[in-house]
């Protein structure tokens, strides 16, 4: 399928709220699919791409910056993992000196500097983006012109709802220069009593809605203890199923 308009989408959501798993096994659906996929965690962990590396940490875009310097080729930032995904992680700078958001634009810089994407040439790019802070950095890919779609990953718990509602008040602040529209709510579900009715009302306040929801399921750990996707490490896992439906809603628009 390469060859398309190339679609940019972003993850974003609270630390810990499973935006890392959700866009893994989102990537591994659509490469099953016959998109090309790139993935870039922009999170100082650089965890984002693990469950597509077999479990593995690829090196950063900002620790191969500091290496290597003028010497940098965009083999050294990009890496193929399950199903010809691509995998990028920015990567922060090193602790207690310098901003984590300044390591994102520095990262999305060098990709365009070494013509990453029109090398790799991806249908979908996506971006792995950590919600807590909204700052210039971590906002980068709302309006930078990087992603034209937001999605945000959130559970019925308090904190992350918070998130998710200043992650839709930032969208909204660029949303009239033109930039990323909010798609929606991933409801990432952790069984709490009356979820959905509290993550639907959190919507209306938003003024969004739930595009998926989740499920909880044992199957998702056993995965990621594989360091894998579903896809890779269940085939015959019903969790297949919300992300695939997930995918195919991000890449038509319905």
């Amino acid at each position: 399928m390469t060859g398309t308009t190339m679609k940019k989408i972003a993850i974003y959501g609270k630390g810990g709220i499973g935006k890392s798993t959700t866009t893994s096994n989102v990537s591994a659906a659509l490469a099953r699919l016959g998109y090309k996929v790139m993935q870039i965690g922009c999170d100082p962990k650089a965890d984002s791409t693990k469950n597509l590396m077999r479990g593995k940490r690829i090196p950063t875009v900002l620790d191969q910056i500091r290496e290597k310097g003028d010497d940098l080729k965009v083999e050294d930032i990009v890496f193929e993992g399950y199903h010809g995904i691509l995998c990028v992680e920015s990567g922060g700078p090193t602790p207690g000196v310098g901003c984590a958001g300044r390591g994102i634009i520095t990262a999305f810089e060098k990709l365009e500097e070494l013509k990453a994407y029109e090398i790799f040439k991806p249908d979908v790019v996506l971006y792995d983006v950590l919600g807590d802070v909204v700052c210039g950095g971590f906002a980068m890919p709302i309006r930078g012109g990087y992603a034209q779609d937001v999605y945000i990953v959130s559970s019925g718990e308090m904190m992350s709802l918070y998130a998710a509602n200043n992650i839709a008040a930032a969208i909204k602040n660029f949303g009239t220069r033109g930039y990323a529209k909010l798609k929606g709510l991933i409801l990432n579900s952790k069984n709490l009593e009356n979820e959905r009715e509290i993550v639907e009302k959190a919507c209306e306040e938003i003024g969004t809605q739930i595009v998926e929801v989740i499920p909880r399921c044992a199957d998702i750990q056993f995965s990621e203890n594989q360091g894998c996707t579903v896809f890779e490490a269940m085939e015959a896992s019903q969790m297949k199923e919300p992300y695939k439906h997930l995918a195919a809603q991000m890449v038509t628009g319905v």
